[in-house]
């Protein structure tokens, strides 16, 4: 290593991989902010809106599927014409919109944004 070893990593780092919990937050906040999406496009909105930050396809669908378990999102195949097969859409489950919006704020606080104050969650 030599001094324009350093200065090549800070110009160029490596991407930070999110863990599950972030992820969860993250996708809530793209759900709330621009409504119905799917997997693959979860995938390329952090990479173009939030440059340093990475989620593994692995992280990604375990924390879809938590959310699912959860009841916070559900699902819907949707065709789209002059493709061969449906996306599995995201959605916010009804009901379960208030719980989204709190934990989408943690995203933003994840961030370093100051979002307005969480109220904390009734755990179960």
């Amino acid at each position: 290593m030599n001094v324009q070893d350093i200065y090549q990593y800070f110009k160029n780092p490596p991407p930070i991989y999110i863990t599950k919990e972030v992820a969860v937050c993250y996708i809530l906040s793209v759900l709330i902010d621009e409504g119905d999406t799917y997997g693959t496009a979860l995938l390329k909105h952090i990479r173009a809106n939030y440059p340093p930050y990475r989620i593994s396809d692995t992280v990604l669908y375990a924390a879809l599927n938590f959310l699912i378990d959860e009841q916070m999102l559900s699902g819907y195949w949707q065709n789209e014409s002059g493709r061969g097969r449906p996306r599995r859409m995201y959605q916010v489950a009804e009901g379960r919109e208030e719980d989204a919006q709190q934990l989408a704020q943690l995203w933003q606080k994840f961030l370093g944004k100051d979002p307005a104050p969480v109220k904390s969650l009734a755990l179960n």
